[in-house]
C-alpha cells in the first residue's frame, strides 16, 4: 500500500491511499482543482479514483465534496450519522452516498477497511484502518481522547497517521477564547501533542515502523513541538515525521 498527504490540517484536509489497483481519496477537505493537482502528480486523475472515506462532517474534512459529487459519481464511504449532517448541510450529492453497515466495514478490490468510532464533536466521526494483503495503516486524527477501539482497531499497524493537534501551552497562551480551548481540550476536542506521542507509542509497541504527525493546528502548534514531543516519548523505536499543512508529504510506502 502507499499513502500521500495533500493536506493536513485545520485549513484543510486530503490523503490518498493505494493498493491493490485501489485508489482511495480521504477525506474532501480541499478545492476539487487542488484534488485533481495532487491526483496528477501521482499520475491519476480523478476518473482513476476508487472512492472516497470521509471521516466526519466539519468544514475542513468535506469542503470540496459538494462540488466534487457534483460533477462525478465517486462513491463516498462514511458513517450514517455522517451522510445524514451531510445531506443536512447540503455538502454532498445523495446519489453519492454508501453509508457503511453496521459492522463498520468494506471491502473494495484487495483492501479491507474498516471505521473506528473516535471521540470528537461531530454526528457519527470515524478513523480509518485499511488493510491490504500484508500490511495494514491507520488515520487517527479528530480524536479530543484515546479510547480502548482506537487502541484496538490501531493494533499491528505498520504505518499511522495521528493528530498531534495543539500544543497545551500554546494553545493557553493563545488567541482562542476560553470557551474554543476547552472544546480543543475536552475529550470530543482534539489530541494534544503529549496525547498523540501516547498514541504513538502504543502504534510503535503493536508493530508500527512509520508515524505521521497530522492536523497541527496553525495557531496552536509547530511542527518543531509535535515532533520534539512525540520523539521524546518513542525514542528511536519509529521514524516520526510532520504533515505540511498546504502541500505534499512525501510518499509512504508498505510492503
Amino acid at each position: 500500500m502507499r499513502y500521500i498527504s495533500f493536506a493536513s490540517g485545520s485549513s484543510g484536509n486530503c490523503a490518498l491511499v493505494q493498493g491493490g489497483g485501489v485508489n482511495l481519496l480521504l477525506d474532501a477537505g480541499i478545492s476539487m482543482k487542488r484534488i485533481r493537482l495532487g491526483l496528477r502528480s501521482q499520475g491519476l486523475d480523478l476518473e482513476d479514483v476508487t472512492g472516497v472515506l470521509v471521516t466526519h462532517e466539519h468544514t475542513d474534512h468535506v469542503s470540496g465534496l459538494r462540488i466534487l459529487s457534483k460533477y462525478t459519481d465517486i462513491p463516498v464511504y462514511l458513517s450514517e450519522g455522517t451522510g445524514r449532517a451531510l445531506l443536512r448541510e447540503d455538502k454532498c450529492a445523495e446519489k453519492n452516498l454508501r453509508p457503511l453497515p453496521p459492522s463498520l466495514t468494506l471491502e473494495l478490490g484487495e483492501l479491507r477497511i474498516l471505521g473506528i468510532p473516535l471521540s470528537h464533536d461531530a454526528a457519527q466521526p470515524l478513523g480509518w484502518r485499511v488493510e491490504g494483503e500484508r500490511s495494514a495503516l491507520a488515520v487517527l486524527t479528530d480524536l479530543g481522547c484515546l479510547t480502548e477501539g482506537v487502541v484496538s482497531a490501531s493494533r499491528g499497524c505498520r504505518f499511522a497517521v495521528v493528530e498531534t493537534n495543539h500544543d497545551v501551552d500554546l494553545l493557553l497562551r493563545g488567541p482562542y477564547p476560553a470557551a474554543l480551548q476547552r472544546r480543543i481540550l475536552g475529550d470530543r476536542g482534539h489530541l494534544s501533542n503529549e496525547l498523540g506521542a501516547e498514541l504513538a507509542l502504543w502504534l510503535a509497541q503493536t508493530g508500527a515502523e512509520k508515524v505521521l504527525l497530522g492536523h497541527l493546528s496553525r495557531e496552536n502548534n509547530r511542527p518543531e513541538l509535535a515532533l520534539a514531543a512525540v520523539r521524546a516519548r518513542v525514542g528511536d523505536t519509529l521514524s516520526v515525521t510532520a504533515a505540511p499543512r498546504d502541500a505534499y508529504s512525501e510518499a509512504f510506502e508498505l510492503n
